[in-house]
């Protein structure tokens, strides 16, 4: 064989191994950019008193990748958590929620499957199921009162509706003319009258002798009477 064919013939099969090399290296590459279930986790979350269950993708190739999360009893399926959602992932990683009221300790089992094209690249679940925290969520307490002051309304009445005291009125004092007009007049008869004697009586003191002053009268005004009548007596028994 001449040195040109043996040449040659070196030539086409370093360019069958570089040509194979580099074969090997676009698998490798093509398949280490693929969508992948390590690239997938899942948490149990609580946003006061409502739980979630959150997935979080974080292929960079962002394929689409459909995620369905099912309650798990003694090994298997319980119930579907909401209905599938699909997520596309990044690099810095995206995140889907499934609103679900957990239970402490309790179990879940999240499925994906990706698909690009008609290449099925995951249909796996996340490696371990997931297990929720031994502290179901807690309600927000609602019972302790605002610190916020509530405005009253001022007890003092405004100066619209203060009521002003009364003013004070003068009563003019009678003049002495009044006086003099209102005086009673004197009595046109002489004689005391009843309350001026009983007054007089009274201060004197002979109210008291009032009886005996009245019988004497009553003698004299009988033994008058019986004088007149003997002489008048007398006085016929002449005259016969």
């Amino acid at each position: 064989m001449s040195l040109s064919r043996r040449t040659a013939a070196r030539s086409v099969r370093m360019l069958g191994v570089t040509a194979a090399s580099a074969a090997l290296a676009l698998s490798a590459a093509g398949t280490a950019l693929a969508c992948d279930i390590s690239e997938f986790s899942a948490t149990a979350a609580c946003d006061g008193a409502k739980g979630s269950i959150t997935v979080t993708d974080k292929d960079p190739t962002g394929v689409p990748a459909e995620i369905t999360v099912f309650l798990e009893n003694n090994g298997g399926d319980l119930r579907q958590v909401g209905a599938a959602q699909t997520v596309k992932g990044s690099a810095v990683g995206v995140t889907i929620s499934f609103a679900e009221a957990w239970e402490p300790n309790a179990e879940y089992r999240i499925h994906v499957k990706a698909v690009k094209g008609k290449k099925i690249l995951v249909d796996k679940d996340i490696p371990g199921n997931l297990t929720t925290p031994s502290k179901a969520c807690e309600a927000e307490d609602t019972s302790t009162p605002s610190t916020t002051p509530s405005t009253t309304p001022s007890s003092t009445p405004s100066d619209s509706t203060t009521t002003a005291p009364p003013a004070e009125t003068t009563t003019p004092s009678p003049s002495a003319s009044a006086s003099d007009s209102a005086a009673p007049a004197p009595s046109a008869s002489n004689a005391p009258s009843a309350a001026a004697q009983e007054s007089n009586l009274a201060e004197t003191g002979a109210g008291s002798n009032t009886g005996l002053i009245v019988g004497i009268a009553a003698v004299l005004v009988a033994v008058g009477g019986g004088a007149v009548f003997f002489g008048m007596r007398r006085r016929g028994s002449g005259n016969r």
